[in-house]
């Protein structure tokens, strides 16, 4: 018998000969049959320690949860901006144009331009102690990976206390940038010794270029995989009432503070309308979620607005766009206005800086007096609550 055979032999014996003893070990015990009385089945006995040469399998279901962002620069630097909008720029999922166009155009001309425009607008935002030039280097400082680590570790403290069957691990990760999807899939199946995965990507409102991609992503490492976990995607919650009522209370809640405005702007992030056309649902997704803001707050439709932000390119997007419907309103005689973005599960550059700084700059040159920003949910416990509820709801029979 040759080596290789006798370590597969040797395997193959171990595990044969634990799976008969495990079992004999845990079957009821025959008692008398009486009306009363229940089989009793004596306690689960160890398993002895695996031989050296065995692969490492969990021995007991564990249940994996993967919390998905989109993604953030190292550090607020313009080397740091041109690796990571090199990534995002080349998902076809985002960029749907022919890759030999796009390629020259991307490496010709926005790899050329953009990461500085953009690392200046991330020092703006990046959570730096007084502006400090030497926290720009700290990935961390970046607000969307700073409140999607607070919101794993909130959902795996709330888990914690409300699971009563079953073990978990938490981990999160981003779909461009660090920790990739793909190393947090391999901690949670190594480290964490999952066996059954629920992939979260944090977007209430289905995109191809962002739910679609995380899905991509996750196949991709499935792939590669010889014993591939179980796994679920969350669906979207774009109309989940509990996410309703969220914003619904993160909206009066600012009013309380600031006071009623003139009227409430809702900004979601834009698609080109070449992509709601080929049949992506994320504009409906949209209109359904202010719909049922607006209708919960009570609030008149002539003083809500919704508008889509954030657009690239000389191409159409979805509209009424953002920055443009926020110049017509200062013109047309609003004073005060407030915004939210119910799209973003966790602030970042799109909201508080493009929002926060460049459509309050827009508003008040053209003649507005107060403009404020609804943060969004992050990592408040209605944030939290909403994440936990959504998650559980997909994840029956997994988490209790």
């Amino acid at each position: 018998m040759t080596y290789s055979k006798k370590i597969a032999k040797s395997q193959e014996d171990y595990c044969l000969t634990n799976y008969i003893e495990y079992n004999a070990l845990t079957m009821p015990t025959p008692t008398p049959t009486t009306t009363s009385s229940r089989p009793s089945r004596q306690a689960r006995p160890k398993l002895p320690p695996l031989p050296s040469n065995h692969p490492s399998f969990p021995r007991q279901p564990k249940t994996g949860v993967l919390l998905v962002n989109l993604g953030s620069p190292q550090a607020a630097t313009t080397q740091a901006l041109r690796v990571y909008l090199r990534e995002f720029l080349s998902d076809r999922r985002v960029i749907e144009l022919p890759r030999v166009w796009w390629w020259l155009i991307l490496n010709g001309i926005v790899l050329r331009r953009r990461p500085a425009q953009s690392a200046a607008a991330y020092r703006r935002i990046w959570r730096t102690k007084n502006n400090n030039a030497s926290d720009w280097g700290n990935p961390n400082a970046a607000p969307l990976r700073y409140f999607t680590i607070q919101q794993a570790k909130a959902v795996a403290q709330d888990l914690a206390r409300r699971n009563t069957q079953g073990e978990f691990v938490v981990g999160w990760g981003m779909r461009y940038g660090t920790p990739s999807i793909s190393q947090q899939l391999d901690m949670l199946v190594g480290e964490g010794q999952c066996n059954r995965i629920i992939v979260m990507p944090l977007y209430p409102q289905y995109a191809a270029s962002t739910t679609a991609t995380v899905q991509d992503e996750v196949a991709r490492w499935l792939l590669r995989q010889r014993w591939q976990p179980s796994v679920r995607f969350v669906a979207p919650w774009h109309d989940d009432p509990r996410y309703i009522s969220a914003l619904r209370d993160s909206v009066l809640g600012c009013f309380k503070r600031v006071g009623k405005p003139d009227a409430l702007l809702v900004s979601f992030h834009g698609i080109p309308l070449r992509y709601f056309k080929g049949g992506d649902p994320y504009h409906c997704h949209c209109m359904k979620t202010a719909r049922l803001l607006r209708e919960t707050l009570q609030w008149s439709p002539k003083k809500f607005h919704v508008t889509f932000q954030s657009r690239f390119g000389r191409e159409e997007w979805l509209q009424p766009y953002t920055d443009e419907t926020i110049a017509e309103l200062a013109r047309s005689g609003v004073k005060h206005l407030a915004v939210i973005a119910p799209g973003f599960v966790s602030d970042c550059l799109e909201t508080l800086d493009e929002l926060g700084n460049e459509a309050r700059e827009i508003f008040l040159t053209n003649g507005g007096e107060t403009f404020t920003y609804i943060p969004a949910l992050n990592d408040t416990p209605a944030g939290v609550a909403v994440l936990r509820a959504v998650l559980a709801e997909n994840a029956g029979g997994w988490l209790q």
